[in-house]
Order: structure tokens, then C-alpha cells, then sequence
């Protein structure tokens, strides 16, 4: 039995029809087409499907899209305006934090949600707030010193 909803992502209103156990990362990909977010462990361990939800940051492989309804969803693609990298992004791509890339559509999720509410953290708050995004390629420092660059201006 599929469920009418509408989504609200990055300021569009998507409406969508959703089985009940559809998860809010599966729903964006699939129904709103929007495949920044990452599908990594399934089952909350690596941030790969991080999405911000009403600014807060969350895994979408585990958070039920219904649940999202009424909601402001940001994924990825929202953090930029069109054709233009956010600071953050190119913070990331001159610092080295970027390698094979899979991580980092939830490592930029979880730095925005940082910034946005400590926008002059510590190297030991960035490293906390970014706790929840697994790295295998990076070694984190390229990531740190990106969202301490955006922070620093």
C-alpha cells in the first residue's frame, strides 16, 4: 500500500507516493532523483546518507521518509547554488579532503550542521561533529583543516 506524501528538498516541494517502510535516502534518490547522498553501510554506521533535517543532521538510510513529511529536507545538491560551489566544497577539494569522494557528501551534510550552529569551532569540536562520517581515504586532516579554513574566513 503506497502513501501519498510530499517531500520538501532543498526548497522544492517533490510529492511522491511511498510505501510506509521507505526510507527517506532511498525516497530521494529513487523518487525525487536527487543521488548525492550515498548508500554506504544501511544501517547508520558510516554518515554516507547524512541528510540535514530541519538543519539537523541525519541517516537517511535509516530515517523512515514519511517521518520527513512537512519537513525541510537538504541533501547535497542544496548546499550550493547552481553551477557554483559552496565555500565549504571548495574548502574540501583545496584542503585534500576529498579522495574517492563517497564520504563526502555526508562529511559536507555534517560540517554545514556544525558551522551553522558553532561557526568558529575547535579542531576537537569538527572531529566530533564529523564522529558520525567514516573516511577510509582521507585520514580526516584534509577534512578538518576545510571546515576550519570556512570557519576561519
Amino acid at each position: 500500500m503506497k502513501v501519498a506524501a510530499t517531500l520538501q528538498v532543498n526548497g522544492i516541494a517533490y510529492p511522491v507516493e511511498l510505501d510506509p517502510h521507505t526510507t527517506l535516502l532511498r525516497a530521494v534518490r529513487e523518487d525525487v532523483g536527487l543521488t548525492g547522498s550515498k548508500e554506504g553501510c544501511d544501517d547508520s554506521e558510516c554518515g554516507a546518507c547524512m541528510m540535514l533535517l530541519d538543519g539537523e543532521p541525519v541517516n537517511a538510510c535509516s530515517y523512515l521518509a514519511l517521518q520527513a513529511e512537512g519537513r525541510e529536507i537538504v541533501t547535497v545538491e542544496g548546499l550550493a547554488r547552481p553551477g557554483e560551489l559552496s565555500p565549504l566544497q571548495r574548502a574540501f577539494l583545496d584542503q585534500g579532503g576529498v579522495q574517492c569522494g563517497f564520504c563526502t557528501p555526508g562529511m559536507l551534510i555534517s560540517a554545514t550542521a556544525l558551522l551553522e550552529r558553532t561557526p568558529v569551532p575547535s579542531e576537537d569540536e569538527v572531529r566530533i561533529a564529523l564522529s558520525g562520517n567514516l573516511c577510509r581515504c582521507t585520514g580526516y586532516d584534509g577534512i578538518v583543516k576545510a571546515v576550519l579554513a570556512v570557519a576561519e574566513g
